[in-house]
């Protein structure tokens, strides 16, 4: 019995990766008590992805717990033992304005937890991956340095730049930069991810990414820019635009994508690594961008207005360099479009409304 344990199985990347997990003939154990309704209201719930999985999943065993109860991980892990072969990690408070309320339950969530969970798969499942979903925010800032130009609808990175063609890469400095409370807290979890691979010899890495996105989002104001855009565009909820004249751009990176950057992982651990993991070259958009295919896909006229302050430590321009785990992973690729992306969340969140 090969059990893969998920925290936060009830949001979107946890979702995904407890049906591909499933599918693949592992034992499931899904972590998520819905704290997401706590950070962001009952909009926001997970119990109806929670609900699906249950019922979808034969091999699929649910534990509403809290990842901050150091007794309740330790019992968790100790019931499963080594049969525990995969760890993802991808419960967190994950929004920069929430963080900003409650700085020590969002260091808790995001930072302590994950201490927590490393050092429970070390006493219990060492010789199992350990995923971490982290962020691109653990840069903080410092991509709003890089050269950039206006186009009518978005920024873009100079083309003089070497990072130009393809990207930020995983060379960028994590230091002297705001990150806002919430980067700050995903910082202190992705370096000690790290350190247990490094220091402990696990088999750890980290997801560093981008907009992380699919039908399976729970999308509300402060989290889930594209599911929650696209929800807005449905139902004609007004929709605000922070900052950069609307043209900041962000790559889009469907779940099922990113998931099988895991699987591929796995095949192959590297103990310790690091990886940018968003949309890249091949999935990004503006907001404007993104609100006009919204328009597009649904038929009508969007509802959005603009403030002119932007969100602290917000980036102007992100798109991910996919580039070193693909030369890691050879075989891994895209299979979702940032249009198939915007279609699939239509289809999914129209039926759900």
């Amino acid at each position: 019995m090969s059990i893969c344990l998920i925290t936060g199985s009830g949001g979107l990347i946890g979702g995904e990766t407890s049906r591909f997990f499933a599918s693949k003939g592992f034992d499931v154990v899904g972590v998520d008590n819905n704290m997401r309704s706590y950070f962001f209201g009952e909009g926001a719930s997970t119990k109806w992805h929670v609900d699906q999985l249950k019922k979808a999943l034969p091999s699929y065993t649910h534990v509403d717990a809290d990842i901050r109860d150091e007794s309740a991980m330790d019992n968790l892990f100790n019931k499963y033992g080594k049969n525990i072969a995969v760890v993802v990690h991808t419960a967190a408070q994950p929004s920069h304005d929430w963080a900003a309320r409650e700085p020590l339950t969002d260091f808790d969530v995001n930072a302590r937890s994950t201490l927590v969970l490393l050092e429970a798969a070390r006493k219990h499942c060492p010789e199992a991956s350990f995923i971490f979903t982290s962020t691109n925010k653990v840069y903080g800032d410092t991509p709003n340095r890089l050269p950039l130009v206006e186009l009518e609808t978005r920024w873009e990175l100079s083309e003089e730049h070497p990072w130009h063609p393809a990207g930020i890469d995983e060379s960028m400095s994590l230091d002297m930069s705001t990150h806002s409370v919430f980067g700050a807290s995903k910082v202190a979890a992705d370096v000690m991810v790290q350190e247990y691979g490094r220091y402990f010899d696990m088999n750890t890495v980290c997801f560093r990414g981008g907009c992380l996105t699919g039908s399976g989002h729970s999308g509300a104001e402060l989290h889930g820019f594209l599911a929650y855009l696209v929800k807005c565009g449905v139902t004609g909820a007004p929709y605000t635009v922070f900052g950069y004249k609307g043209k900041q751009v962000r790559d889009n990176i469907h779940s099922s994508d990113l998931v099988n950057m895991f699987w591929h992982y796995i095949q192959n651990p590297r103990k310790g690594e690091v990886y940018n993991a968003g949309g890249g070259r091949h999935s990004n958009c503006s907001m404007l961008e993104a609100i006009a295919m919204c328009e597009k896909s649904t038929g009508r006229p969007f509802n959005w207005s603009y403030a002119e302050d932007n969100r602290i430590g917000d980036h102007v321009w992100w798109i991910s360099d996919v580039s070193k785990f693909q030369r890691h992973y050879p075989e891994w690729g895209y299979t979702y479009s940032i249009s198939n992306i915007i279609e699939e969340i239509h289809e999914n969140t129209k039926d759900r409304i």
